[in-house]
């Protein structure tokens, strides 16, 4: 699948890219609401960073991976058609950049997280540099299955807010009590902040972003 099919924004490695960075966003939003986040957690350019838009235009506006019929259990079929899709998507890239998927970082925000866990752990794909998931859940969907095999030793971060009046931090650690039960190798994060990107844990973020790209 070209790497044309999904609308992104593609930040380019500052010399030969170590690796690659790619954030998902979350519901209702575009590829440019995460974007100013590669900077900021690659800020020496390392890594090729990636920013695609999600393929839905749904209420209430902007752009959606899924449709939510409730916070945990993604609708089946635009799941799965997102699942597909982004998943040719993230062959494209690593054949348009040079970054194969196992030097591949796949992070994402709400309900970017809840696909960057889908697109990293899910039965029958690469296994990526790590799983970065903030604000977000494992999905449970009929016909989607997390590896529990991927998940065995992989660089896994979490950061959930314990005000998130949206998706609950008691996703965020049924989250990470999954990973850790599957062996990962998990840091969680934790703050007192609603349904956001916490700058408090952005130093710790940066600090596991560049082991990735060791």
């Amino acid at each position: 699948m070209p790497l044309d099919d999904l609308v992104h924004r593609l930040r380019p490695a500052a010399a030969e890219p170590a690796g690659a960075l790619v954030l998902l966003h979350g519901r209702a939003t575009s590829e440019e609401d995460l974007l100013p986040l590669l900077d900021a957690l690659d800020p020496p350019r390392r890594l090729v960073g990636a920013c695609p838009r999600g393929p839905l235009q749904l209420p209430p506006g902007g752009f959606h991976w899924y449709i939510v019929e409730r916070v945990g259990y993604p609708d089946r079929e635009t799941f799965h058609a997102s699942y597909e899709r982004l998943g040719g998507w993230l062959d494209g890239l690593a054949e348009a950049t040079g970054v194969p998927p196992e030097r591949t970082v796949l992070g994402g925000f709400s309900q970017g997280a809840v696909m960057a866990w889908a697109l990293g752990a899910g039965r029958g794909r690469p296994r990526p540099a790590g799983i970065m998931a903030l604000s977000g859940f494992v999905p449970v969907v009929d016909g989607f299955e997390i590896d529990p095999a991927t998940l065995a030793g992989l660089p896994v971060a979490i950061a959930h807010g314990t005000w998130d009046p949206i998706i609950p931090a008691d996703m965020g650690r049924a989250a990470r009590d999954m990973a850790v039960q599957a062996g990962a190798d998990v840091t969680y994060l934790e703050t007192e902040a609603p349904h956001t990107v916490d700058s408090r844990v952005l130093g710790d973020l940066t600090d596991w972003t560049a082991q990735r790209a060791a």
